[in-house]
């Protein structure tokens, strides 16, 4: 059941709880034991996040760097399916402009669809470390806004080349984030519901907060 529908037939508080993916080299088990106990709590569906890549320098000596590009959260479509799989629980991958070329999302849409996994929740993410503005991957997009309309081309049937393909598969449905303090990059409140009100009008079906980011508001 997509997680629109389930918000709309809950009758009473309900759960649900976000993951990490394993740190690289480490395996799947401990997520599994963490589920299990999780389990009690009747979660109505589960989200893992997704995890930019980070640049590291290795040091080649004689003065000379070498620019590496390193992932050290990946698996995110792997548990998603997973867990869906292990189970039957309702699976929310993030998708996130950040780290992410369109090619690149293209493949993570394309991977999810043939998985039958079509919940989503589509994310700006956060900057690199090393950056003091948000700058994208490539040609990977700028705002979550901008992603929507990747992923609402992508349910029609069009890729990031133009090409089309017959649209057979359930669309993905998808939420979006918005914030209880307005986004830290936003000027003032206004503006910050301005853009939340653009993104439900391309086709966000709910929107997700933290409770606070200040404790002292």
């Amino acid at each position: 059941m997509r997680v629109i529908d389930l918000i709309h037939s809950n009758e009473k508080t309900a759960f649900s709880f976000e993951i990490l993916p394993p740190l690289k080299g480490t395996g799947i088990e401990k997520l599994y034991q963490t589920i299990d106990t999780l389990r009690e709590f009747d979660p109505k569906y589960i989200n893992i996040t997704t995890h930019r890549s980070e640049y590291v320098y290795r040091d080649l000596g004689n003065g000379l760097f070498q620019r590496n590009r390193l992932r050290r959260r990946p698996g995110t479509v792997a548990v998603a399916a997973a867990i869906q799989n292990k189970y039957n629980i309702t699976v929310v991958p993030h998708i996130l402009c950040s780290g992410f070329t369109q090619e690149e999302t293209e493949y993570v849409l394309l991977d999810l669809q043939f998985l039958g996994i079509t919940d989503l929740l589509v994310l700006r993410g956060d900057k690199a470390k090393h950056e003091t503005v948000f700058t994208p991957e490539g040609d990977g997009h700028h705002h979550a806004l901008d992603l929507q309309q990747q992923i609402n081309n992508f349910n029609k049937g069009i890729f990031v080349d133009g090409s089309e393909m017959k649209v057979t598969n359930t669309p993905f449905s998808y939420g979006v984030a918005c914030y209880p303090e307005k986004h830290e990059e936003a000027p003032n409140i206004d503006m910050d519901i301005y853009w939340l009100k653009k993104k439900v009008e391309a086709g966000a079906e709910y929107a997700v907060t933290q409770l606070f980011y200040d404790n002292k508001k």
